[in-house]
């Protein structure tokens, strides 16, 4: 954790999206809109909850961050990027030959990564395995998954949240990026999802809803699942592509790259927004 204040995590959350904004544009390809809506997740947790050493990345007591939605990847590496674990020069190497920013997470290549992800439904089975592991250990450290929505249409997603509900692990929290678009549409129309709430309960989860774009919600849930006995779910309700309003709440950004038109316009929204 450093000591920012919760109104010092704004401006970094805009210097992230414009992060990927750019790196995605160097690479030519990417998905910018699920890298949008998980900003505010990521800079929360790095910034104020998890305890971490940039300088340090493989500390044995670090707690571990698992983007089981590894599209995402571009918000990722540049949160780590602006937190020390490597040259924010690197992260216009994305997607690029030999770059250690693969189009999804590499943890052999890149420090700070604690999962090679992309396979979209396995991320919560690899947390709930490490977690485990930890508490066997005799370790305090916690574990944060974070799930895009679309990814809990997977039967193995539900497999892990009753592996961690048997084995009681309350050092688990798991993130929902809840921004109700996915590749091919709308998550309800694609699979309909909802209860959640109910589901993740009749698992044996403790769950908790929050404001994916509100610092001070996402605080006070991740404070609440510090201290329940339970493994814990933060249902966060996101924007698609937020920052961007042509890139809202639409499936067609989920994979696509700016042209020189939409980057200015883009770049011009997220400087002059989300303060």
């Amino acid at each position: 954790m450093v000591n920012v204040k919760i109104q010092g995590l704004t401006p970094i959350a805009k210097g992230v999206r414009l992060d990927v904004l750019e790196m995605i544009r160097a690479a030519g390809s990417g998905h910018p809109g699920g890298s949008f809506s998980a900003v505010e997740i990521l800079v929360e947790l790095y910034w104020k909850i998890m305890r971490i050493r940039p300088d340090e990345p493989d500390w044995e007591d670090r707690d571990r961050f698992i983007l089981s939605k590894g599209h995402a990847c571009p918000a990722l590496y540049s949160v780590l990027a602006r937190r020390g674990y490597f040259d924010p020069a690197e992260l216009l190497t994305l997607r690029k030959f030999n770059s250690r920013l693969q189009g999804h997470p590499d943890m052999s290549k890149l420090p700070g990564l604690d999962a090679s992800t992309g396979s979209l439904g396995q991320g919560l089975s690899l947390a709930c395995g490490i977690s485990h592991g930890i508490r066997l250990n005799s370790r305090d450290s916690r574990v944060y998954c974070l799930l895009g929505d679309g990814e809990l249409q997977e039967g193995n997603i539900w497999e892990a949240a009753m592996t961690a509900s048997h084995y009681d692990l309350k050092h688990l929290t798991v993130i929902v990026d809840r921004n109700r678009v996915q590749l091919d549409g709308h998550v309800s129309d694609v699979m309909e999802i909802e209860p959640l709430v109910d589901k993740w309960l009749a698992f044996g989860w403790d769950v908790i809803v929050a404001d994916g774009h509100s610092f001070i919600s996402l605080e006070k849930a991740f404070e609440h699942c510090s201290e329940t006995e339970f493994p814990s779910v933060i249902i966060a309700n996101t924007v698609k592509g937020k920052g961007v309003s042509f890139m809202e709440n639409t499936c067609i950004w989920h994979g696509k790259c700016p042209d020189e038109k939409e980057y200015e316009a883009a770049i011009e929204e997220i400087q002059g927004g989300l303060s």
